[in-house]
């Protein structure tokens, strides 16, 4: 490996970076795609990395916000109970060990109680700063969350890479100005600075000035 990257701090998204939850989002959403008599596929192509009400948005535009809402709450307690087939993605156990001590933030569009028990169910470690739901006015693709996670560890958003999987969280890492490692094979079609297929492909070591450098395979 090479360090290709170093950063002051990493900001994480969670689903499908470092935990694969895709079972239970495709169930989920395959209820609501039946439910609304839409196609799931376009559905599906639509929801990684939204909030689920922002998801909604786009796939029944005629909708108004408050029932968006009221729907996304109703998903997210649905989302949060159910856990069976949620895992680390592949390396994300050594990936978050190396991180421990280093500057890092979860920057994710679930909500606290989701996160908590999707990182619960994937055995990761939840990061001390995290910017959650809650803490956002607007979803990815808006670069918010990656703002306020830099904004979080005192750092500039240069200083900051972005671990992302999907085509809204890397528009939102790219338009805070950070730089993206993208995750998984969703992730390169939309042009992050590295691609990766999983965490086993990144090498995290700490340089002696506290950077944090990042190498990678390939």
């Amino acid at each position: 490996m090479t360090a290709v990257l170093t950063a002051r701090a990493l900001l994480l998204d969670m689903d499908g970076t470092i935990v694969n939850s895709d079972a239970v989002v495709e169930r989920c959403w395959r209820r609501f795609a039946d439910k609304h008599g839409l196609d799931f596929e376009q559905v599906i192509s639509v929801v990684h990395g939204r909030q689920g009400y922002a998801s909604m948005a786009v796939l029944l535009p005629d909708r108004p916000m408050e029932e968006n809402y009221a729907e996304n709450r109703e998903m997210l307690a649905a989302e949060t109970a159910d856990v069976d087939g949620v895992v680390p993605v592949g390396g994300a156990p050594a990936f978050m060990s190396a991180l421990a001590e280093l500057p890092h933030a979860l920057v994710t569009s679930a909500d606290l109680p989701l996160a908590t028990a999707r990182m619960n169910a994937a055995g990761l470690p939840m990061p001390a700063h995290r910017v959650t739901a809650e803490s956002v006015s607007a979803s990815k693709p808006d670069p918010e969350g990656f703002l306020k996670g830099a904004g979080l560890l005192g750092l500039d958003p240069a200083d900051c890479v972005v671990f992302e999987d999907s085509g809204a969280g890397i528009a939102a890492g790219k338009a805070a100005g950070m730089r993206v490692v993208g995750v998984g094979p969703r992730a390169a079609q939309y042009e992050p600075t590295v691609h990766v297929m999983d965490l086993d492909e990144v090498k995290v070591v700490a340089a002696p000035d506290g950077s944090v450098e990042l190498g990678f395979k390939g």
